[in-house]
């Protein structure tokens, strides 16, 4: 009878996603990257890159976490900025585990208002961890943590989702959260959002490596034709931007910067799909695309009933 019932505890699976929040640039999409092992979320220097909420899936003996990282909590200041905390809203009411990351590199508001409130109702299931901490100070990552004891009742751990450092540690922490259950996908899944989407992501973070100024926000980009019988695969994107002087930029004298953005952007491609591309690049004019709903919705973005914003 003991037998049988070790048999059935070794049999015991946890599943569930993992909703990935913090303010912006504090290295969600770097953390998400080095859990599941790939690069599935585009990376840079600049804050609010990430605009959708990206979903990595990491399955070992015993478990399958789906972590979803989500665009940085922020006050919104145009209409895609709403659509991009409307993700980020749904990913933390719908995750089985919350894992809220702080910034232990800069000085900066920690989230607050309902995000709190939020954060506090998912206690049980609530995991906090101070980033960055191979570059912090320790006076910075002891405040934060204070503030996580203080404001949500939850120990903070200390990561570096750059090196490594603490990241198991941390993984077992919202392993031991996630529910009993089978697990969601085929173990061999790294991802839910289709090849696309990620060509895309890895075109638009091309995009901001190459650009000044506010190029990068006014752009977004979308893939038109994706046909992987041919040899190379061909691809067909477009670069949306919302001014002609824009896409004057984008272009380059002679078309020498969209060639050069070509060059980079399909290399990366290639490393990602593991074969040879031709990226056929366009660039498109989509007059305030940011601030109205009509073109938002064209370009895939999901936003919140009762936005404002022109159509």
């Amino acid at each position: 009878m003991q037998d049988e019932e070790r048999g059935a505890d070794a049999a015991v699976t946890r599943a569930g996603f993992v909703a990935l929040v913090g303010r912006p640039n504090v290295g969600k999409s770097t953390l998400l990257n080095a859990l599941v092992g790939e690069k599935l979320s585009i990376v840079t220097a600049r804050p609010q890159t990430t605009r959708e909420a990206v979903t990595g899936i990491l399955t070992r003996p015993g478990f399958q976490a789906v972590f979803i990282d989500t665009p940085g909590l922020m006050d919104p200041s145009y209409l895609l900025h709403e659509a991009m905390q409307h993700a980020a809203r749904v990913a933390l009411q719908q995750a089985d585990v919350v894992l809220l990351l702080l910034d232990g590199a800069h000085e900066e508001e920690v989230p607050g208002g309902e995000v709190v409130s939020s954060l506090r109702s998912r206690r049980e299931r609530l995991v906090v961890a101070v980033n960055k901490s191979d570059v912090a100070e320790a006076s910075m990552v002891s405040r934060l943590a204070r503030w996580s004891e203080a404001e949500l009742g939850v120990s903070a751990l200390a990561v570096s989702a750059a090196t490594g450092a603490g990241v198991e540690v941390l993984l077992g922490a919202l392993v031991d959260r996630l529910p009993e259950g089978p697990f969601l996908y085929p173990e061999d899944e790294l991802a839910t959002q289709p090849v696309r989407f990620f060509v895309e992501e890895l075109v638009r973070e091309t995009v901001f490596e190459l650009y000044g100024q506010e190029v990068p926000y006014s752009t977004a980009v979308r893939i038109e034709e994706y046909r992987e019988s041919a040899d190379p695969v061909y691809i067909r994107a477009v670069v949306y931007v919302e001014r002609d002087s824009q896409r004057g930029i984008v272009i380059g004298q002679g078309g020498a910067k969209i060639r050069e953005l070509g060059v980079r952007a399909r290399a990366k491609i290639e490393t990602f799909v593991g074969t040879r591309v031709y990226l056929d690049l366009w660039v498109k004019t989509l007059p305030g695309w940011r601030r109205k709903a009509g073109s938002l919705k064209r370009l895939g973005y999901p936003l919140p009933r009762g936005s404002g914003g022109r159509a």
